[in-house]
C-alpha cells in the first residue's frame, strides 16, 4: 500500500469519491472489523428479523382462522364504538386530505433531496419505496391464503400490506438518506408521527386492517435496512459525531417512544379480551378488538422508526469530503535522454 492510501491517525476512511484511492475504500469497507461491514452485518440482521416478523403477522393474522375472525371484529368495532363513528361523521373531508397526504410525503422526501443535492441517495430512497410497493402488489395477488368476498359475492382483494401504507412509511424513512444527520431524527420522527396518524385513520375508515398496516411497516423496515446495508457494502457509510441527543430531537423522538412502548402494551393488554372464539361474538369484543388494532399498529410503526434510527445513530449516509489531494501522475522518468544534448 502506498503512503498517500494510508488512512491518517484520528481521521476517517478515504471515501471512495477520492478517484485513485477508491480500492482502498473497497478493502477497508471488506475488512473483518471495519466501520462499513459492522454497519452491514447489523443492517442485514435488521433485515432478516423484519422478515421474519413479517412472516409471523403473515401466518397468525392472514392463515389463521382466529387471526381472521379477529381482524373482522377490529372493522365491525370501527362503527361500535361511538367516539370513532362520531368523528368519521363529523369529517367527512379527512378521506380526501390523507390521500393529499400521502402525495405530500412523498413530494417532500423529492425536493429534500434534490435541494441537498443528494441525487444518487433520493434515487435511491424513492427507488426503495417502489421496490415495496411492487412487493406489496405481489403479496396481495399471490401469497396463499383465503380469499374474501363482499355481500354481492364478489372477490375482494387482498389488502395485506397495504400500499397505502407502504407509501406512508416509506416516505418517512427515506429521509433518513436526505437529511443532515443533525436533523434526521427530527425529520424522519415527524414523518413517522405523521404516518402513524395516517394508518390510524386507514383503519378507522375500514379501508385497512391492522395486520395490513403492521406488515406495511415491517416490509419498509426490511426495505430499508438492505438498502443501508447495500450502502455500507458500497464503503458509503461513515462514523457520525458522537454528541448527546438534543432537546428539539428528544420532542419528537420521546412521543414516539411512548408510541411504541405504549402502543404495543395496552395492545397486548386487550388481545386477551378481543380473541372471538368459535360461538357467537360478545356486543362489547368488536370495540375492544379495534381498539387493540389500533394501539398494534401505532406501536409497531413507532417502534420500526425508533429501531432503525437506534441502529443508524451513530452512522453518517451524507458522503463525506474527499480526504486526499489527487496529483497528477508523476512521469516513469523524470530525466529523459534528449539526444541532442551532450554533457561535457
Amino acid at each position: 500500500m502506498a503512503p498517500f492510501d494510508r488512512p491518517r491517525t484520528g481521521s476517517s476512511p478515504p471515501s471512495i469519491a477520492a478517484g485513485d484511492t477508491w480500492w482502498y475504500a473497497a478493502v477497508a469497507g471488506e475488512a473483518a472489523g471495519s466501520f462499513s461491514a459492522r454497519v452491514r452485518i447489523r443492517m442485514r440482521r435488521a433485515c432478516l428479523a423484519a422478515v421474519l416478523l413479517l412472516t409471523v403477522a403473515y401466518a397468525g393474522l392472514v392463515l389463521t382462522a382466529t387471526g381472521r375472525r379477529w381482524g373482522d371484529a377490529v372493522t365491525a368495532g370501527r362503527l361500535a364504538d361511538p367516539a370513532v363513528a362520531r368523528f368519521l361523521r363529523d369529517h367527512p373531508s379527512l378521506q380526501g386530505l390523507s390521500t393529499l397526504a400521502l402525495g405530500g410525503m412523498v413530494l417532500v422526501l423529492a425536493v429534500v433531496g434534490v435541494l441537498r443535492r443528494r441525487y444518487a441517495l433520493t434515487g435511491a430512497a424513492l427507488g426503495t419505496v417502489a421496490v415495496a410497493l411492487v412487493a406489496a402488489e405481489l403479496l396481495q395477488r399471490y401469497a396463499p391464503g383465503p380469499r374474501f368476498v363482499d355481500a354481492s359475492g364478489a372477490a375482494v382483494p387482498s389488502g395485506f400490506p397495504s400500499a397505502a401504507a407502504v407509501l406512508a412509511a416509506g416516505s418517512a424513512f427515506g429521509l433518513l438518506l436526505v437529511v443532515p444527520h443533525r436533523l434526521r431524527g427530527i425529520a424522519v420522527g415527524l414523518g413517522a408521527l405523521a404516518a402513524v396518524a395516517l394508518g390510524a385513520y386507514g383503519i378507522a375508515s375500514g379501508r385497512q386492517r391492522p395486520g395490513d398496516v403492521i406488515a406495511a411497516d415491517l416490509l419498509v423496515l426490511a426495505a430499508f435496512a438492505a438498502l443501508v446495508a447495500l450502502l455500507a457494502r458500497k464503503g458509503k457509510v461513515r462514523p457520525a459525531p458522537r454528541r448527546g441527543l438534543p432537546h428539539k430531537r428528544l420532542l419528537v423522538l420521546f412521543p414516539l417512544a411512548v408510541l411504541a412502548v405504549g402502543g404495543l402494551a395496552a395492545g397486548g393488554y386487550l388481545l386477551a379480551d378481543c380473541l372471538p372464539g368459535a360461538g357467537p361474538v360478545p356486543a362489547a369484543l368488536p370495540r375492544i378488538a379495534h381498539r387493540c388494532g389500533q394501539a398494534f399498529a401505532a406501536g409497531t410503526g413507532a417502534a420500526s422508526v425508533l429501531a432503525l434510527l437506534g441502529l443508524l445513530r451513530h452512522v453518517d449516509l451524507d458522503p463525506g469530503p474527499v480526504p486526499y489531494r489527487i496529483t497528477p501522475p508523476v512521469p516513469e522518468d523524470p530525466f529523459p535522454e534528449e539526444p541532442d544534448h551532450e554533457i561535457s
